[in-house]
C-alpha cells in the first residue's frame, strides 16, 4: 500500500525515524563526484551514500578494499557541495575503524569535518561495538550494515545471500537491536533472506534500508552505476535497471567518432 508523502524541504536523521513511523518508504542512492550528485538530490531521493563502492565502479578495483580516507573525502566532499535536500552517509573504508576506537573515532571525524558529510556508516555489529560507541559518543551520527558486508569478503570468500542458517540469523537480528540500543540511527541490511530482513526491520524502531533484502524493509539502497545501467556485467537478482545508459553512450560516443572522421562534426553552425 502507498502511503502519501511529506515534503521534507531538507532530510535529517529524525525525518527517517518519522517515514518508518508514518510507513513512508526511504529512497537512498550511492553518488560519489558533484554532477551526479546533483542530479540524485533534484530527483527526490532521500538519502546519498558516498560509498565504499567507489572503488569498485569509480577506480576499477576488484573489491571495496583498496579506496583510502582521503580518498573517501574527496569524493564526499564533491557529493555534498552538490546536495541541498538528501542527507549524506559518507562510508568507513576498510582499516580505518576496525582496529581500536580511537582510530575509527579519528576516521570519522576527519570525514565530518573535512567533507561536510552528515554521518557515516560502519560494516559489523558487536566486534566493531566499541569504536560505533566512541563515534556516537563525539556526536557523530552512525548507519550500521549488516548481512553481506563487502569489506569483509576475504572472510566471507564469497558474495552469496547471508544468514540463510539459524545461526547467522539469530547473530544478525542479536546485532541489529544492539545497534539501536547503543545509538545508530538506520541499518541498511546486504543480500539476506526477505523473510529474515522483515523481521529484522519489525523488531527494531530504526529505520532499515535494504539491499537484496525484499520488500518487507523500511527502504531500498542501490548503487546508482547499476540501477541506470552505465555497468552491465553486474547482474544479480536483486537488481532493478530503470536505463540503459551504456548501451546508449557507447552509441552516442560511437557515433561522435564517426562524425569527427567523416568532418561533420563540427558544421558550420557549429563553429564561430
Amino acid at each position: 500500500m502507498s502511503v502519501a508523502k511529506k515534503d521534507y524541504k531538507v532530510i535529517t536523521t529524525k525525518s527517517l525515524f518519522d517515514m518508518k513511523a508514518n510507513g513512508e518508504r526511504i529512497s537512498m542512492l550511492t553518488a560519489y563526484d558533484y554532477s551526479m550528485a546533483r542530479i540524485v538530490d533534484a530527483s527526490g531521493v532521500d538519502v546519498i551514500l558516498v560509498g565504499d563502492s567507489a572503488s569498485n565502479v569509480m577506480a576499477g578495483h576488484e573489491t571495496t578494499l583498496p579506496i583510502t580516507l582521503d580518498q573517501m573525502i574527496y569524493h564526499a566532499a564533491s557529493v555534498v557541495r552538490a546536495v541541498k535536500r538528501a542527507l549524506v552517509v559518507v562510508d568507513l573504508p576498510f582499516g580505518t575503524y576496525q582496529s581500536d576506537p580511537r582510530t575509527a573515532l579519528h576516521s570519522a571525524i576527519r570525514i565530518m569535518k573535512e567533507s561536510g558529510a552528515h554521518a557515516i556508516k560502519m560494516e559489523g555489529g558487536k566486534e566493531i561495538k566499541d569504536g560505533i560507541k566512541k563515534i556516537l559518543g563525539a556526536g557523530v551520527p552512525v548507519m550500521g550494515h549488516l548481512g553481506l558486508t563487502p569489506q569483509s569478503i576475504y572472510k566471507f570468500g564469497t558474495y552469496t545471500v547471508r544468514a540463510k542458517e539459524d545461526a547467522e540469523a539469530a547473530k544478525l537480528i542479536e546485532d541489529a537491536k544492539m545497534l539501536e540500543k547503543i545509538g545508530c540511527f538506520a541499518i541498511v541490511l546486504e543480500k539476506i533472506p526477505a523473510t529474515l530482513a522483515k523481521q529484522v526491520a519489525e523488531s527494531v524502531s530504526i529505520p532499515v534500508i535494504g539491499i537484496g533484502a525484499g520488500s518487507g524493509v523500511d527502504g531500498q539502497v542501490l548503487v546508482i552505476h547499476d540501477m541506470i545501467g552505465m555497468t552491465h556485467e553486474f547482474n544479480p537478482r536483486f537488481l532493478r535497471r530503470y536505463l540503459n545508459l551504456y548501451e546508449e553512450m557507447t552509441q552516442a560516443i560511437g557515433q561522435y567518432v564517426e562524425d569527427v572522421k567523416s568532418c561533420d562534426f563540427p558544421n558550420e553552425n557549429e563553429q564561430y
